[in-house]
């Protein structure tokens, strides 16, 4: 899908509202009882950014960013602030925040991914879009200055030479959402002092 390897602008995307939608078919019986079923395996992120606009400024930012990718046709990076490292808000990524992987010795490539976890279970979360720069990795622990590489279009961590069987591979990292404007249209509204806002800018998460 077209992408644009932009980021939404932050000072705008720390007043969105926002975060995961899930999808589940609920169908209530006769009886009273309730059968449940997930549709969807992953969750998708919706965000509304109308409400980071504070000056005429914002707004003709978010219009230029708006025409520059077509509206919908183009999809972008975007920093959800609730959530964008491989840590709890309050800490700082390290190289053993995550495991994405297990070395075999054949296998040089592993995917950034992200776990939640509460009450037994864990849903893990594919990172395509790790900012550049922030992405650490450890072998057994052990962080790797080097012998490595991310590709920060993919979330793909690379090794120069397979990881010995058994080693445990883990990272720590920031990262963006891969989204696209959810309208094709902008409506703006200009009050006497020409400060202007817009209703709703509605944004979706782009499964990559």
């Amino acid at each position: 899908m077209a992408f644009h390897e932009v980021r939404f602008p932050d000072d705008i995307s720390r007043g969105a509202r926002g975060g995961p939608e899930r999808r589940t078919q609920i169908v209530e019986l006769a009886s009273g009882d309730e059968e449940r079923n997930a549709s969807w395996a992953n969750s998708r992120r919706r965000y509304d950014v109308a409400y980071g606009i504070r000056r005429a400024d914002d707004l003709a930012a978010v219009v230029a960013f708006f025409e520059a990718r077509n509206g919908r046709l183009y999809g972008f990076r975007f920093k959800d602030w609730a959530d964008y490292k491989s840590c709890l808000p309050s800490t700082t990524p390290s190289a053993t925040d995550q495991v994405i992987g297990t070395g075999d010795g054949a296998t040089k490539a592993f995917q950034l991914v992200k776990a939640y976890s509460s009450g037994g279970r864990t849903w893990t979360r594919t990172i395509t879009k790790p900012v550049a720069g922030s992405v650490a990795v450890a072998i057994d622990g052990v962080e790797q200055a080097s012998g490595w590489s991310v590709d920060t279009t993919t979330g793909l961590v690379t090794f120069n030479a397979a990881p010995a069987s058994g080693v445990s591979i883990t990272a720590g990292f920031e990262f963006d959402v891969p989204v696209r404007f959810d309208t094709d249209t902008l409506d703006v509204t200009l009050d006497l002092e020409r400060l202007g806002s817009i209703t709703s800018i509605p944004l979706l998460e782009i499964r990559r």
